[in-house]
């Protein structure tokens, strides 16, 4: 019955206030080990792979068609490899695979848990507004990301591996589908999200640390590009379940 439960047995909403993606383009080698073998990375080049820190304000999170009064406002990030899965119909599909999740409340620890295989964790959030800047931080969790909030002209980070902004968009994320895999039964776990008015707009990042992603001993990983959506009403289907051949 546990199980049913966190194969994400509904359909759930909400409105993103806010989200902030950080992507990171790492030498595809350098993340082949963190994903299942039903999954292949979503690469560039055929060189570089990515894994994104995604940074969410929700409003209203409930499951879908309840009222909004029901709801619950969290932070949730999360971080994510870029993949592809060639489903059972054969078609390519683009989507995310979770490596961690964290939330500032224990309320949605204790729900998300329940619901999804996503592990969350809680942890303590502080968001700091200036003038010009605006500072995400966690010191349970070590990390702290800095934006510049008035810059107009925006350059893509120094190292990026893309040429444009145009290109850099394909990798801005959420990708349509996120999965998850049980080895022992070798079934795929596929959630869609489905949201209105996707229109991401870079963001100059002035400073960030991150130390999850220092545990993951990556190298030669550089800043691909960083993107903030606003007021987007989002959900996501009810999970649906297939054997991988």
């Amino acid at each position: 019955m546990l199980k049913f439960l966190k194969d994400h047995p509904f359909a759930v909403e909400a409105y993103f206030e806010s989200s902030l993606v950080l992507t990171f383009a790492v030498p595809k080698e350098q993340l082949q080990n963190l994903i299942p073998e039903c999954l292949h990375l979503d690469t560039f080049q055929d060189k570089w792979a990515f894994v994104a820190v995604a940074m969410v304000q929700t409003k209203e999170l409930r499951p879908k068609g309840f009222p909004k009064f029901m709801g619950n406002d969290f932070f949730l990030i999360g971080y994510r490899v870029f993949v592809r899965y060639t489903n059972n119909a054969g078609k390519n599909l683009r989507g995310l695979y979770i490596l961690k999740s964290e939330t500032d409340k224990m309320k949605m620890e204790f729900f998300g848990n329940i619901f999804t295989h996503y592990n969350y964790t809680t942890t303590d959030i502080k968001q700091v507004e200036q003038q010009n800047t605006k500072e995400i931080s966690s010191k349970k969790s070590k990390f702290k990301i800095t934006i510049d909030k008035t810059e107009e002209q925006i350059s893509l980070p120094e190292h990026s591996p893309f040429a444009d902004w145009k290109e850099a968009r394909r990798f801005a994320g959420p990708l349509p589908f996120t999965f998850t895999y049980n080895k022992e039964t070798k079934e795929v776990l596929i959630i869609e999200g489905v949201r209105q008015n996707w229109t991401p707009n870079p963001v100059k990042v002035i400073d960030y640390n991150f130390d999850f992603l220092s545990s993951l001993k990556l190298e030669k990983s550089v800043l691909a590009n960083a993107f903030v959506i606003n007021n987007i009403p989002y959900f996501w289907k009810k999970g649906k379940i297939e054997q991988w051949k």
